[in-house]
């Protein structure tokens, strides 16, 4: 008797082990594929960055390299595409300068709002009407 309940118990923990792999296994594709989506945006939304303040060599905080002792950063998709946070700074004795960013479904830039009181970021932002300067 003491053997067959030995023998239940085993039977019933392997397949709860097998039950939980499988309901992993059927869930993680999803995951997966929402996952390297955000990627692509966060690897965009750098490209962008780069881009339009024109910046070199920059020190980033995103949702792929986060760093809760500058701050937190997101990506978070909305209705019209996504959006994107994080911090920048030309080097170490530069301060972090917090950035939000807005792209459409397409990953193309809406909005760019940094804090940034750099008088070259400021003439770019003069020039492009998707870049914001924040106080």
């Amino acid at each position: 008797m003491t053997q067959a309940r030995g023998s239940l118990v085993f039977g019933i923990g392997i397949g709860l082990v097998v039950a939980f792999f499988a309901y992993r296994w059927a869930g993680e594709p999803i995951d997966r594929t929402a996952r390297e989506r955000e990627e692509q945006v966060v690897l965009r939304a750098r490209d962008t960055l780069h881009e339009r303040l024109q910046l070199a060599g920059l020190e980033l905080i995103d949702p792929l390299l986060p760093n809760r002792r500058v701050g937190k950063v997101y990506i978070y998709p909305t209705a019209d595409g996504w959006e994107v946070s994080g911090f920048y700074r030309r080097d170490s004795k530069d301060r972090w300068h917090p950035w939000l960013m807005q792209l459409d479904r397409e990953e193309r830039l809406q909005k760019l709002r940094v804090q940034d009181g750099d008088p070259a970021i400021a003439r770019i932002a003069a020039s492009d009407p998707t870049i914001q300067i924040a106080d």
